[in-house]
């Protein structure tokens, strides 16, 4: 008869119960629960949306569901983590070595290093404090300013030495004493039909000036194009339509007029040629060999001492105006 042998098990470790999600359905299921627990904060009471949202910002720092919602708040519409949260994950990465804390009274100080990097020193004061508004608030900083001194430095601290801990998540005690964003009010909407249309160039400004502008074409001084890009950065460009006719006037042959400047010439009131001084076709010569207005600063003088013609001094000036104002 065999006796049956008695041996010692040894119990299996069992695995934890754990309620985080493994798929998207079950966190969608996992946050509708939430919302209607008591045990959750306000920012998330009846808000699966808020908690399902929180879940993943844990998921992506290493915070449990649970522990997401404990250590995320939620200020000015953005999620923020609670300083002691903060110093948890930091601490609890391997590439933190220390994080050291201190407070003479005055000004707080954190210390920390990061695993093969030097030391790095932030701190937070009074004067700090007191620039930034914060000397007599209401609130923490009445009630704990040593508090509030400790985690200012030590937001700075990690925020700066372990951003990729946090993943860019900033400090809810730092972010409360951020100002809100005021709303102005909706932006108004102007129709496309009322907003005002670009002057163009007059008829008659142009049929008075076609016949000089020509006469420059033909003779070589000016390009239909340069004349164009002129008026146009007067503020008053060209139609479609005066474009086009001024781009039909092609320069003469040498020795030879345009076909497109006689026309323009015999289209154009009769007018008695007066005798041109020779000082006259010195300075014409002159605004036409110039690379820009500020060739000629003296222009007005010039024209007076060349001719007392009117037409003639007309003709200089607009020739003048072509050029290029730099």
């Amino acid at each position: 008869m065999n006796t049956p042998t008695t041996e010692l098990t040894l119990a299996q470790p069992q695995r934890p119960f754990d309620l985080s999600p493994q798929n998207f359905e079950q966190a969608l299921t996992f946050s509708k629960y939430l919302a209607e627990s008591d045990l959750v904060p306000k920012d998330f009471k009846g808000r699966p949306g808020n908690c399902l949202v929180a879940m993943q910002w844990g998921m992506e720092i290493g915070l449990k569901p649970l522990q997401a919602l404990q250590n995320i708040a939620v200020i000015n519409n953005r999620p923020a983590l609670w300083g002691d949260s903060v110093i948890a994950l930091v601490r609890g990465s391997p590439l933190c070595e220390y994080v050291i804390e201190t407070d003479d009274g005055a000004t707080a100080t954190c210390r920390v290093k990061r695993r093969g990097e030097a030391e790095q020193v932030r701190t937070f004061g009074m004067d700090d404090a007191r620039a930034a508004g914060l000397v007599g608030k209401q609130g923490p900083w009445t009630q704990y300013p040593k508090r509030m001194r400790q985690m200012r430095a030590r937001a700075f601290a990690l925020r700066d030495v372990f951003p990729d801990v946090l993943r860019g998540l900033p400090v809810a005690e730092e972010v409360m004493d951020t100002p809100a964003e005021r709303f102005m009010g909706a932006v108004e909407q102007v129709p496309a039909a009322q907003l005002a249309a670009p002057k163009q160039y007059s008829a008659e400004e142009f049929d008075k000036n076609f016949p000089k502008w020509s006469a420059l074409i033909a003779e070589g001084k000016k390009t239909a194009a340069a004349i164009i890009q002129f008026v146009a950065a007067k503020g008053t460009p060209l139609s479609e339509e005066q474009k086009a006719r001024l781009l039909s006037v092609k320069p003469a042959a040498t020795g030879a007029p345009a076909d497109a400047a006689k026309a323009s010439a015999q289209s154009a009131p009769a007018v008695a040629p007066a005798p041109a001084p020779a000082a006259y076709g010195q300075l014409a010569e002159r605004i036409s060999a110039a690379q820009s207005q500020q060739d000629l600063p003296d222009i007005a003088e010039l024209i007076d001492a060349a001719t007392t013609d009117e037409r003639q001094r007309a003709e200089l000036t607009a020739a003048f105006d072509l050029l290029p104002p730099f």
